[in-house]
């Protein structure tokens, strides 16, 4: 077995300084922005990155840090949901990609802004021992079936439910054309207790909150950083976690950390701390 570590990063797309961070003296550009995500990858060494919210623009600058500073990371590109991977550690031998449909089965109205919500899918072989993994990012729809949010849309629940749904369908595929295991990670803007969860846990996942052996990380992953500034993150209890990373088909005890990292530096960079897991394939 190979001890990984497999990060799952929403890097919050934007392409160019908003007024209201120019006010303070700040930049949000993808120039700005880039070299602090390298400054962060550097520090805890992915080998593997399942990525969301990735403008073509910001890919390019990061691509480009990396080899300015002779980093083996080659791009999966899946619109806003790229994978990166050392290309020293890993060969990719297979892949899909699907862009959510607009509508769902059943319920009326539009979930996909921008064709923003997206799986990307790769079967990667570890060099070292040959043993394959399937590793997919996903980014579900982001509105609530809450009525009383601001954030409200009808039968969002549903929709994100459908949505993993179709993912789970094209691992379930992969894993019968090359019977190895499964990670699911990403921005699933649902909590534990969602009915897209609930999907996931029905079909055989689980979470690796719950099988990490050695550390977990509690809190919850997310602060405000958006086009009118940012905050420091305070973290709430670790149920109220948006960003998830699934696993199906692992050895007992493979799962050794699920963690997270918070500097000050990070703060302008994104709304989502990077969550990761060190795990053996």
């Amino acid at each position: 077995m190979k001890k990984l570590r497999i990060m799952s990063t929403n890097q919050w797309a934007c392409d160019r300084n908003m007024p209201e961070w120019e006010k303070i003296g700040q930049d949000c550009s993808p120039e700005a922005r880039m070299p602090g995500f390298l400054k962060y990858y550097l520090e805890t060494k992915p080998d593997i990155l399942g990525l969301q919210e990735v403008t073509a623009r910001m890919a390019d600058k990061l691509m480009q840090l990396f080899s300015d500073n002779n980093l083996p990371y080659a791009l999966l590109w899946g619109r806003d949901t790229p994978i990166i991977y050392r290309t020293d550690l890993f060969e990719l031998v297979d892949s899909t990609f699907l862009i959510y449909p607009d509508n769902i089965p059943e319920y009326e109205g539009i979930f996909n802004n921008s064709k923003t919500k997206s799986y990307n899918l790769g079967v990667f072989r570890i060099k070292e021992t040959g043993a394959l993994f399937i590793l997919t990012t996903t980014h579900l729809w982001y509105k609530v079936s809450n009525p009383e949010s601001k954030s409200y849309q009808a039968f969002s629940d549903e929709a994100r439910a459908y949505q993993i749904n179709l993912a789970i369908d094209a691992i379930d595929k992969f894993q019968a054309k090359y019977n190895c295991p499964a990670i699911l990670m990403g921005d699933l803007n649902a909590t534990r207790t969602s009915q897209a969860l609930e999907a996931a846990f029905s079909r055989g996942f689980e979470h690796c909150y719950d099988l990490a052996v050695e550390h977990r990380d509690e809190g919850h992953g997310c602060h405000y950083c958006f086009p009118d500034g940012y905050k420091p993150y305070n973290p709430k209890p670790a149920i109220n976690a948006i960003d998830h990373i699934l696993v199906k088909g692992l050895a007992k005890d493979a799962v050794r950390t699920f963690d997270r990292y918070a500097p000050d530096y990070y703060m302008c960079l994104s709304d989502h701390i990077p969550v990761w897991i060190d795990v053996n394939i």
